[in-house]
Formats: C-alpha cells, sequence, structure tokens
C-alpha cells in the first residue's frame, strides 16, 4: 500500500489557465442551475404550488405535501450518485458533466409547462413528482463531477480556494431566484403570478441550460483522472488484461468505496448538520416567517437573498482560509458558532422585525458558508481516484437523503406539532453530529490527488 501523500509521485502536465476557466465556469453553471431550481420551488412551495397540484382545506397539509414532493427529489439523488459515479471512475468526469447538466435543465423547464391539478386531476401531482426524480437523479451525479473536475485541475496549494466555487454556486443560484421571483412578482397584476407568472421561474433555465451546455461541451477531461487511466492501462497490459477505466478490478467504484465506509461515514456525518442549516436559514424560514408571522413575502425573499449573497462570501473565504489554517479548523470554527446562532435566529425571527430577520439570516447563512466552502476539497481528498467520483458522491447525494430531504418537512412538523422549541434542538443536535464527525477526522489539507492510493 502506498502512503497517502507520496510526494514523489511524477504529476501530470499542469492544464492551461483557459482550459482551467472554462472548467471552473462550467462546473459553476450547473451549481447554479441546480439550487436555482430548489430555491426556485422552496419559494413557491409556501405559496403557490401546493395550492396548485396539492388542493386541500388545509394550508398546513398542501405546504406538508410541496415540500416532501421536494423531498423526492433527494431520494433519486443516491441513485444518480451511484450511476453517474460509477459511470464517471469508468469513463471520466467530463461525461458525466453534460449528460447530467442535460438532464437537470430539460427536467427544470419542463415543470414550467405542467398542467395543474384543477386541469388534469391527479396526473398532475404525479407529473411533477416524475420531474422532480429526474431531477434529483441528474443531481445525484451532477454535483459530484463539477467538485471533482475543479478538484483535480485545480492548483493543488489552492485548492480549498477552488473547490469552493462549484459550493459558491447554490448561493448564487438562490439569488438568482428570489431575484427573478421579486421582479416577475411585482411586474405581474395582482393573481397573474399565482396563476400563471410562477411558470417564467422555470422556463428561465432553458437559458442556462444552453449557456452551460455550451461550456461543458468544450471541457476537457480531469487531468488527474488521465493519468490514472494510463497507469491503470500499464497495470492491466503488464497483466494481460484489458483497461477499463481507473478502477483496479472489476469491481464498481461504488463498491470499492463502500468496502472502506470510514471517509464515507465521516463525509455523510460532517454533511448532516451542515445540509440541515442550509434549508432551514434558506428554504424553511420563507415558509415559518410567512404562514407563523406577519412577514411578507417579498421581505423575507430579499432577506433570503441577501443571506445568500453572504454565505456566497463565506464559502470562497472559508475554501481559502481551509488552504491556510487547513480543512479541519475551517470546518470546526463555523460549526461550532451556528450551534450558538441557533436560538439566536429564532428569537429574531420571533421580534417581527426587519431587520433583526435579515440579520438573524446573513449571518446563519455566512456561518453556513464558510462550512460548507472547506467541505468540497476535504471531501474530494479523502477519496483515491480510482473511486473519487463515487466516494464523493455517495457522500454529497447519501446525506442529500438523510438531512436535506426531509429538513424542511421535518422543521415545518416539529414547529406546528411542539413549537420552535424542538426546532432549533434539530439544528443543534445535528450540527454536534457534524462537529464530532469532522473533529475525529484527519485533515487532508495538502493531500496529492495523483498519489492517494488506499
Amino acid at each position: 500500500m502506498t502512503s497517502l501523500v507520496d510526494r514523489t509521485a511524477t504529476p501530470p502536465a499542469p492544464p492551461q489557465a483557459s482550459a482551467f476557466r472554462r472548467v471552473l465556469i462550467g462546473s459553476m453553471a450547473g451549481s447554479v442551475l441546480e439550487w436555482y431550481d430548489f430555491a426556485v420551488y422552496g419559494i413557491l412551495a409556501a405559496t403557490v404550488l401546493g395550492p396548485l397540484f396539492f388542493p386541500s382545506g388545509d394550508g398546513i397539509v398542501g405546504l406538508l405535501l410541496s415540500f416532501a414532493t421536494m423531498g423526492l427529489g433527494f431520494v433519486a439523488r443516491p441513485l444518480g450518485g451511484i450511476v453517474f459515479g460509477h459511470l464517471g471512475d469508468r469513463l471520466g468526469r467530463q461525461p458525466m458533466l453534460v449528460v447530467t447538466f442535460l438532464l437537470l435543465g430539460v427536467s427544470t423547464a419542463a415543470i414550467g409547462l405542467l398542467p395543474t391539478y384543477e386541469q388534469i386531476g391527479v396526473w398532475a401531482t404525479a407529473l411533477l413528482v416524475l420531474l422532480r426524480m429526474v431531477q434529483g437523479f441528474a443531481l445525484g451525479g451532477e454535483f459530484g463531477a463539477a467538485v471533482l473536475m475543479v478538484s483535480e485541475y485545480g492548483e493543488p496549494r489552492r485548492r480549498g480556494f477552488w473547490a469552493s466555487w462549484p459550493q459558491a454556486g447554490a448561493p448564487l443560484g438562490t439569488v438568482l431566484a428570489t431575484v427573478l421571483a421579486s421582479v416577475v412578482g411585482a411586474l405581474l397584476p395582482d393573481g397573474a403570478f399565482d396563476s400563471w407568472g410562477w411558470r417564467l421561474l422555470f422556463l428561465a433555465a432553458l437559458p442556462l441550460l444552453a449557456i452551460g451546455f455550451w461550456i461543458r461541451r468544450g471541457v476537457e477531461e480531469s487531468p488527474v483522472f488521465r493519468q490514472a487511466q494510463e497507469r491503470a492501462a500499464e497495470r492491466k497490459a503488464a497483466s494481460g488484461t484489458e483497461a477499463s477505466g481507473t478502477a483496479g478490478s472489476g469491481r464498481s467504484s461504488v463498491l470499492q468505496a463502500l468496502a472502506r465506509p470510514r471517509a464515507v461515514l465521516h463525509g455523510l456525518g460532517m454533511r448532516l448538520g451542515e445540509n440541515i442549516a442550509f434549508y432551514i436559514y434558506t428554504v424553511f424560514v420563507i415558509a415559518y416567517a410567512t404562514t407563523s408571522f406577519d412577514y411578507a413575502r417579498e421581505d423575507v425573499v430579499l432577506a433570503v437573498a441577501f443571506g445568500s449573497a453572504a454565505q456566497f462570501c463565506g464559502m470562497i473565504g472559508g475554501g481559502h482560509w481551509s488552504d491556510v489554517v487547513g480543512r479541519r479548523k475551517a470546518m470546526l470554527t463555523p460549526a461550532v458558532l451556528l450551534v450558538a446562532w441557533a436560538p439566536a435566529f429564532f428569537w429574531m425571527v420571533q421580534r417581527e422585525s426587519l431587520p433583526l430577520l435579515w440579520t438573524g439570516v446573513c449571518v446563519g447563512a455566512f456561518l453556513h458558508g464558510v462550512l460548507a466552502g472547506a467541505e468540497a476539497a476535504w471531501i474530494t481528498e479523502l477519496f483515491p481516484t480510482r473511486y473519487r467520483f463515487a466516494g464523493s458522491s455517495l457522500v454529497f447525494q447519501g446525506s442529500s437523503i438523510i438531512a436535506g430531504a426531509p429538513a424542511p418537512l421535518i422543521a415545518v412538523w416539529l414547529v406546528n406539532s411542539y413549537g420552535v422549541g424542538t426546532v432549533i434542538a434539530y439544528l443543534v443536535v445535528t450540527m454536534l453530529v457534524t462537529i464530532v464527525a469532522v473533529a475525529t477526522s484527519r485533515e487532508t489539507r495538502g493531500t496529492d490527488l495523483e498519489a492517494v492510493d488506499s
């Protein structure tokens, strides 16, 4: 077994700056589209999609059902992570970037063309669920491919900084969604937005799809993956067998990652609190503030937009900070602060003061951003090249089904059944799991991705 960091390994030729820029922009395009869709759905779930696709006499029931459909998209993500993770480790990262992006963009735009429950009955609900599942399946492979391409292309000593940019596509997508929702809502006459204007937000995915597809088609394969392919081919030739991807055997890269579960479990534990915090501060807060208090939807959406801008800065700053102080310290510090911020955040929302609401959302989102910014490079550095796509996807997408998917649903149920104190406890306990997972993991800053072979 070779060491985790082999400094004598011959690195591949550094990619040209223009090629890296294309990788970075192409990776971010998919991340922006991914989170644009989820932000749009989260904004509309509280006030529009529930009545149109889940008619019910009880508004809370409709809200829960619309959030449950958001969760169904997450259910398909681990399956997408398994399928595309295996293919990405066998065939390469670049083809997965193109295929997953096409699936994501087309399914998002198709939601804007759906008939409502009033028009075709339960078939409208079924079609919405199907499209959410297709989106989830595509997302299962999309984000892992994007982060891996940037991590494997980027300068090693600044890997944390560069890998944070695909992560930062999340707040950019949220900002784009909230700004467009606010503009469309302001321009349309009363009742038009809830009737048909909401469709424009989903159809806006088409320009993003066209631009992102053009960029991603021209992206070259990861140099780290190419070198691993060449080494695998040499080993196969020496043994008289046919080479296949980077795997050292005929086993699926997913099974190889699961056979060494420690890295996967650390990643899942870290992502638990981080994922839940993201959805509380960007999705649940919209439903909570507008249904439990007298906040106007436009005011809360605007607060989330500014919070997402703060989150973006936190992510880029957190990624850079992790290159300076190490991944573990860069993640532990904001995680501890988020534990302390949870009760303060809900106290601010309950005051029904817009300045306090903005402060609560922006600080919470910024701290989450710092945590998530260092996370991307850390996760990719946990796995060797031969199953890095599969291992990273298991972490990114496995956490989505145990944390991200049920988070808004659980929070709505808790606050309506037992009060806001239980939501605070939910945030605190899950963030403590994140702290334990990071504290017991190894430091990965400085890991040579070409040499990792565990």
